[in-house]
């Protein structure tokens, strides 16, 4: 009985935190607006590097768990 993943919470805070950037994107500041793209490109970069390591470790797992059953039957 697999559940899908809850991820209202996440998304709530994602999408708050872009709310929040492109209100910051109107902001009479240079520096503050320059910030806003600065951080979008670094939620990004995360993301990704989030997906690589997950594949990562799937691999990972998978290969232990193939080394495991492979030690069982010797």
């Amino acid at each position: 009985m697999w559940q899908k993943e809850d991820t209202t919470y996440r998304d709530l805070r994602e999408s708050s935190l872009d709310q929040w950037l492109t209100e910051m994107e109107a902001h009479e500041d240079l520096q503050v607006r320059g910030g806003v793209r600065l951080a979008r490109e670094y939620l990004a970069y995360l993301k990704k590097e989030n997906q690589r390591l997950q594949e990562q470790n799937q691999l990972t797992q998978t290969y232990l768990k193939k080394a495991i059953l492979d030690k069982r039957k010797r």
